[in-house]
C-alpha cells in the first residue's frame, strides 16, 4: 500500500455557492417548457444530480425527450445567468474553502480531485473564475459518468491517482455525495453549509459532518488515524 491519500470534493454547495444561479436557471428552463417553475426547495433538493436526472426528478411525468430538452434549456439559462450576474461574483467560494485547499495542497502525500454534477464546461468555468484548477489532479463530471450516487466518478479518481480506496475521502453537501462515496468504498465527510438540510445529510450517515472548512483537517486526521 502506498502512503498517498485522496480527498475528492463536490463543487456546487461544497466549494462554491452557486444556488442563486442554479435556482434561477432551473426556473427559466421550466418556463421555456411551458411548465410551472419549481420551488427553490425543489431545485436545491436536486443539486448534485446530472441535469437530465435533475429535471426528471422535479417533474417525474416528463418523457425522456422532454427531460433531455429541459436539460438543454437549463444549460442555456445558466449561461445567460452567469453572464448577467458576472462570472466570479455569481458563484462565490465558501468562506475558508481556498485556505483549506491551500493547506491540503501543501502536503505532498495528499492528492485532491473533483466529482461534480456539473458538465465539463461548467467545471472549467469554475476553475477559471476562481483560479483553483491547479489544486486538483483528477476531474470527474456528469459528461463522462452516470449521475450521482453511482460510484463511477470516484472509481475513476482512484484509477487516475493510484490511491488505495482505504485512503480516499469524499467531501460533499448532499446525500447523493455521501451515497456515492459509500458505494465506492470511500470515507465520507458532509458539510453543513450546503444545499441539503442537516437532517437529510445526517440520515446519509457520513463518517463526519463539519460546520466550517476550519474543521476539515481534523476530520480527515480522525478518519485516517482510524486506519493506522
Amino acid at each position: 500500500m502506498n502512503n498517498l491519500s485522496l480527498v475528492v470534493f463536490d463543487m456546487d454547495g461544497t466549494l462554491i455557492d452557486s444556488q442563486d444561479v442554479i435556482i434561477e436557471a432551473m426556473r427559466r428552463a421550466f418556463i421555456r417548457m411551458d411548465r410551472p417553475a419549481p420551488t427553490d426547495g425543489q431545485t436545491r433538493g436536486i443539486i448534485g444530480l446530472s441535469l437530465q436526472q435533475a429535471v426528471a426528478t422535479i417533474a417525474p411525468d416528463m418523457t425522456h425527450a422532454e427531460a433531455v430538452a429541459g436539460a438543454e434549456f437549463y444549460r442555456q439559462s445558466f449561461i445567460e445567468m452567469r453572464a448577467e450576474m458576472g462570472g466570479d461574483g455569481a458563484t462565490p467560494m465558501y468562506p475558508g474553502a481556498r485556505a483549506a485547499l491551500n493547506r491540503l495542497h501543501s502536503q505532498d502525500n495528499i492528492l485532491m480531485g473533483v466529482a461534480t454534477g456539473k458538465a465539463r464546461r461548467g467545471l472549467d468555468h469554475a476553475y477559471e473564475s476562481h483560479g483553483i484548477g491547479h489544486y486538483f489532479v483528477t476531474h470527474q463530471t456528469a459528461d463522462e459518468h452516470p449521475s450521482k450516487p453511482h460510484p463511477s466518478m470516484l472509481h475513476q479518481t482512484l484509477l487516475d491517482t493510484g490511491v488505495e480506496v482505504q485512503r480516499a475521502v469524499m467531501v460533499g453537501d448532499t446525500e447523493f455525495d455521501m451515497a456515492m462515496g459509500k458505494a465506492a468504498g470511500f470515507a465520507t465527510v458532509g458539510v453543513s453549509w450546503g444545499y441539503h438540510s442537516q437532517e437529510r445529510l445526517s440520515a446519509a450517515k457520513p463518517d463526519a459532518i463539519i460546520d466550517s472548512f476550519d474543521d476539515l483537517d481534523e476530520a480527515l486526521t480522525y478518519i485516517w488515524r482510524g486506519l493506522a
